[in-house]
């Protein structure tokens, strides 16, 4: 199975390569195709159609010279600019009769000869210079010719034809095109092989954070990946790092939660199973027993009740079934709702709840006052259940601008340095013992954050810890 899993990686792998060359490669290798034929177009402008022009140029030239003689006079100026031509062995000079027959040549081998090439009834039809490429007919050697006729008073008397090899061309040509073409394939290596060795560096890292990937999907949270790049490779790398890491704590937090719960409602349920069988077998001597097995059964209920409301309210946080019923209050009345709640259960447990009362008037807020009501409540228990040690618990309220300030802060140990950022979490309990779900303050930082606040936390100077709430007034 794995070896499967591996040669479809191996799979996917040279596709993303194909692909990459396919598209990179490709573009590359049409650029330098149509570079490569525009100059060959060039190439062959410069050498063959610029020497059919000259051929042109110059076999019109000559024939306008001889436009004042007759046939017979045609022939023997013909007959002597032959014998005193000078470039035959760059150029051939032709004298051809109507007929298209060679009278005289600067190359005696083809005098008398009939060279049977188009340009020359295509000069005798036309009247004009016409140009031709190909190879001779008698030596089969490539040449290129221009033939232009002699015209006396309208009527032809003959052609003037210039006929130049083209095996000199044809070499500078082939050359030219040889270098060219070394050096578009010189260009198109370079960039197939830098494409190959690129793709092969993003490829490989992939390939290798594929694997370790695969291996946190089947359940090895935690593990991380070498990181090796400062480049995308390497945020990727480190996206999929801290996923894993995250992963794995959320299943650690996760497994506390659920044993966390487990022993917080167990805990209660055995005081009220066990006091409730006390009470039916009729164990309980005096009505004082019975009371206190009563109250006993009562608070754990509460407490269990307590518990499942929270749950509740977590469920619909992350489900998005969460809302509120927002009204303008007075928020100095709802904390102090809260604070004469708990001042009297608090005297109870051995603890002093100072409330130190803010501005006189009251500040409007706008918001849920049973949500507010219950963070309130719900950071109080807590005050009390972590930093009850105190023996008391502070709680003030002022108005900063356009910002009304709650804060409740506690006497106790407060809380490690390193967990202060992961408090607000959901499940997270850190290393405190108290009873708890690890929910409350996530459920809190909810509420509030609804209400456009902010919830912080942290130790406060002195010791002891503190919960800072900042809500928008009402102006």
């Amino acid at each position: 199975m794995a070896k499967a899993t591996k040669i479809q990686d191996q799979v996917k792998i040279r596709g993303i390569r194909r692909r990459w060359l396919l598209n990179s490669v490709a573009i590359v290798l049409l650029i330098l195709t149509l570079a490569v034929g525009a100059f060959a177009a060039m190439l062959w402008s410069y050498y063959y159609s610029g020497t059919a022009d000259d051929l042109m140029r110059k076999a019109t030239s000559s024939a306008n010279g001889f436009r004042m003689y007759t046939r017979s006079d045609y022939r023997a100026a013909a007959q002597q600019t032959v014998s005193s031509y000078e470039d035959k062995s760059k150029l051939e000079l032709q004298f051809l009769d109507t007929s298209g027959a060679v009278l005289y040549s600067g190359n005696d081998l083809t005098a008398g000869s009939t060279p049977s090439t188009p340009d020359i009834q295509q000069a005798l039809s036309e009247r004009s210079a016409q140009p031709w490429q190909g190879r001779d007919p008698d030596t089969g050697e490539r040449i290129l010719a221009a033939s232009c006729p002699v015209i006396y008073q309208g009527e032809v008397v003959g052609v003037i034809r210039y006929v130049t090899s083209l095996s000199g061309i044809d070499r500078q040509f082939i050359f030219a095109m040889t270098v060219i073409a070394a050096i578009a394939l010189a260009i198109f290596a370079m960039v197939y092989f830098s494409n190959l060795y690129f793709v092969r560096s993003i490829v490989e890292p992939l390939a290798g954070i594929t694997e370790i990937a695969r291996v946190i999907a089947d359940g090895s949270y935690g593990v991380q990946i070498e990181k090796k790049f400062d480049d995308e490779i390497g945020e990727l790398t480190d996206a999929i790092n801290d996923m894993s890491l995250k992963i794995r704590q959320s299943e650690k937090t996760q497994s506390e939660f659920i044993s966390s719960v487990s022993h917080e409602l167990r805990t209660p349920l055995t005081a009220i199973t066990g006091w409730a069988e006390t009470i039916q077998n009729g164990e309980c001597r005096s009505a004082d027993d019975i009371r206190k097995g009563m109250g006993i059964i009562v608070s754990e209920s509460k407490r269990l009740g307590n518990m499942v409301e929270e749950l509740l309210e977590f469920s619909r946080i992350e489900d998005g079934r969460f809302t509120l019923a927002v009204e303008p209050l007075d928020l100095k009345a709802e904390l102090e709702d809260a604070v004469y709640t708990y001042t009297e259960f608090f005297r109870k447990e051995g603890i002093t709840l100072e409330y130190t009362d803010g501005p006189e008037e009251m500040i409007p807020v706008s918001g849920d006052p049973e949500r507010l009501r219950q963070v309130f409540c719900n950071l109080l228990d807590n005050a009390a259940k972590h930093g009850g040690a105190g023996k008391r618990i502070d709680v003030s309220l002022f108005q900063e601008g356009p910002k009304a300030v709650v804060r409740i802060r506690d006497y106790g140990p407060g809380a490690p340095e390193e967990e202060l950022p992961f408090l607000k979490n959901k499940f997270y309990k850190g290393s405190s013992k108290a009873r708890g779900s690890g929910i409350g303050l996530a459920v809190c930082e909810e509420i509030v954050t609804r209400h456009e606040g902010a919830l912080a936390v942290g130790n406060a100077p002195g010791g002891g810890f503190l919960v800072t709430i900042c809500l928008p007034v009402e102006i």
